[in-house]
């Protein structure tokens, strides 16, 4: 490969999910059905948490900045992507380039901290019961949600000031539908021994660290729970879990695969579906698995007044979206039909 100097290099190349002009159309209305997803499923968390005092507590003021942050996460990446798919173009400037990895970087860590501080509350809930109001007081939860930011920014610019440091890349394209910082890394002419060290850094930040101590507290809580005598009241102790456990797994599992995998041997197909499953994928489905397990959230919702007005809103908007960039591209009307069929 040719090595391009720093001075040279204006912007990179990402690359698509596929190349087939057919399919542009199937794939712009794709991900950006899964964007307003995302966006409204956790808007509608957010609402819920702060229309109903009874959901006032540590656990709810998590999820709703973990529903938060997940719009953000997503933002980081998947317009970027739905515009590029619309102007045919795969072209991002090097500044565009680094600003985007910053944002991802720091909202992939607030994800990961987040989980880590839910994990814990879950932990003291179960297993210091007569204790949790008192230890896990509004101050605290502040406290955390502050440590978490902080802890992000700096991860983010560290990484940042890293990536600044490249005088040379020995190509221009990124082997993946974004700036993923792992990929810039592979691109840089640096020695492999510190791309080996940058990468398992971030992965400790972002990966052990926050996996050591969701592993801590799932191993104290699973064995509270089997001291309960009655089923019934481990059956309740476990749903309470049960979903954060969910989403810990789906978005570890993938997110530490991308990054270790990227340092050994990386096949661009499936290092992108695999970003796509932390990037896009679990924050859609953060708030159906934590809506649809949770009886007081689904209750908050169903009495929401503008609920079903503003899902159909909502679905109107995201077909008729659909529909004009289908129309402007001349797709066949039989094509069209079999999309908005399928929204």
């Amino acid at each position: 490969m040719k090595t391009h100097n720093l001075t040279y290099i204006l912007e990179f190349h990402l690359i698509g999910f596929s190349e087939d002009p057919d399919l542009q159309p199937v794939l712009f209305g794709l991900f950006l059905s899964m964007y307003l997803v995302t966006v409204l499923g956790n808007l509608l968390i957010i609402l819920a948490v702060i229309s109903d005092s009874h959901l006032h507590t540590p656990m709810y003021f998590f999820l709703s900045n973990l529903s938060a942050v997940d719009i953000c996460f997503t933002s980081t990446v998947l317009p970027e992507m739905i515009v590029d798919i619309s102007t045919h173009s795969r072209v991002i400037s090097y500044m565009g380039c680094l600003t985007q990895m910053s944002f991802f970087l720091m909202f992939a860590c607030m994800d990961a901290m987040l989980l880590t501080v839910m994990a814990y509350d879950r932990f003291l809930a179960i297993c210091h019961p007569l204790h949790y109001a008192i230890i896990m007081n509004p101050r605290l939860c502040v406290l955390l949600l502050l440590l978490c930011v902080f802890i992000s920014l700096l991860d983010s610019q560290l990484h940042n000031l890293v990536a600044l440091q490249f005088t040379c890349f020995k190509d221009v394209e990124i082997a993946n539908f974004f700036c993923h910082p792992s990929q810039l890394l592979r691109l840089s002419c640096y020695d492999t021994l510190i791309k080996s060290l940058v990468t398992y850094l971030v992965g400790a930040i972002l990966g052990f660290f926050p996996m050591l101590g969701i592993l801590f507290s799932y191993c104290k809580i699973v064995s509270s729970i089997l001291k309960i005598s009655s089923s019934g009241g481990r059956c309740k102790a476990f749903s309470t879990c049960s979903s954060h456990l969910s989403v810990v797994c789906l978005f570890y599992g993938t997110a530490i695969g991308v990054y270790l995998g990227s340092s050994v041997s990386y096949s661009p197909r499936k290092g992108m579906v695999l970003s796509l499953m932390y990037t896009v994928v679990t924050p859609m489905l953060n708030p159906f698995i934590y809506s649809l397990r949770n009886r007081d959230i689904t209750s908050t919702l169903k009495r929401l007044h503008c609920f079903s007005s503003l899902i159909s809103g909502c679905l109107a908007s995201i077909r008729d979206a659909i529909f004009e960039n289908l129309v402007k591209v001349n797709t066949p009307n039989s094509l069209v039909n079999t999309i908005l069929f399928h929204i």
